[in-house]
């Protein structure tokens, strides 16, 4: 039997932003609403498209070379491959095997649908791998193509959501760096988010349209502000973290508002950088926090080795949370 004391901390970050920048007005003239109001209501300026050529594969790809080159690895050292996705739409193979293929390796893999929560509860499961002995470098992919699975005309959520791909490596190391995950689901509100109608549907009811993925924006909005401050407080008392041990915060990007009223409830100290990629990225579900992430590494705003608490939550109802020691 392998010894199963390992821990598991974040060695490298990358991330991928398509190169099409879209901006309010576009998405206003679309949606029915002004580039004012959409800015007012969500806090986006500037969201990032695919080409339609673009998988939500190809994304991830271009993002783990760059967490995998910040790790200082190579493809081969890696042990497993986690994507998380809500908006492949391959129902199978999974996204994994595609990404450590095109790596140029043969690790294990497979793909989480946890919707925004997807990527921490993606990052909970690499840090078990290394912990418990069977991984010694996990790679952990957020990448959506939201663009494919929203209606751009959709008054509600046609403006809000975007496409990009983040990553981080998970490896074994001396001091943990991975908090215990906070998670949990609440099936009983699903159609608060959610698709339209199912792929039967669509296939046996000649007037079925194609499925696109729906929000009730203010329930869901009330629910985040509601819910979430308790999640992360429940993240940060079982990593034994208080809230000024905090360097940052690093929400899921659903919406500016959501993120500053969570803030604001958890009172945050003036010293905890708050990241808020959603202006210029949009809120790109599993992607967004590891792409806020790779922001906040990129700038250089945070130490190496600062405390960052995450918390993703979004369809099903799912959430996930946990502190992080940033690389």
């Amino acid at each position: 039997m392998r010894t199963r004391d390992a821990s598991a901390a974040i060695l490298g970050v990358g991330a991928y932003r398509p190169h099409r920048i879209v901006d309010n007005d576009t998405v206003g003239a679309s949606t029915g609403r002004t580039a004012e109001w959409i800015q007012r209501r969500t806090g986006i300026q500037t969201r990032r498209y695919a080409t339609a050529g673009e998988t939500v594969a190809d994304m991830a790809v271009e993002a783990a070379r760059k967490a995998v080159a910040d790790a200082g690895l190579a493809a081969s050292d890696l042990h497993a491959v986690v994507v998380a996705s809500m908006s492949n739409l391959r129902q199978s193979p999974g996204v994994a095997p595609e990404v450590a293929h095109r790596l140029g390796g043969h690790a294990a893999a497979f793909d989480v649908n946890a919707a925004c929560a997807g990527f921490c509860s993606a990052l909970a499961l690499a840090a078990s791998l290394v912990r418990d002995g069977s991984a010694g470098h996990v790679l952990v992919v957020g990448s959506d193509k939201m663009t494919d699975i929203v209606d751009p005309h959709d008054p509600t959520a046609g403006f809000l959501f975007a496409d990009g791909a983040g990553a981080m490596v998970i490896s074994s190391c001396d001091d943990d760096g991975v908090g215990p995950v906070v998670w949990g689901s609440d099936g009983g509100r699903a159609e608060l988010i959610g698709h339209t109608a199912t792929w039967l549907e669509y296939r046996d009811d000649p007037a079925c349209a194609w499925p696109t993925m729906r929000m009730s924006g203010q329930e869901v909005f009330r629910w985040a502000i509601d819910a979430v401050p308790g999640i992360a407080r429940a993240a940060l008392n079982a990593a034994g973290i208080a809230v000024d041990d905090l360097d940052a915060f690093i929400p899921h990007q659903a919406n500016l508002r959501i993120i500053d009223a969570i803030a604001q409830r958890l009172d945050l100290p003036p010293k905890v950088t708050v990241a808020r990629d959603v202006v210029t990225s949009g809120n790109t579900s599993a992607a967004s926090i590891p792409l806020a992430t790779a922001r906040l590494h990129e700038l250089g705003v945070v130490a190496r080795g600062g405390l960052a608490l995450l918390v993703g939550f979004g369809a099903g109802l799912t959430w996930a949370a946990q502190v992080v020691r940033l690389p």
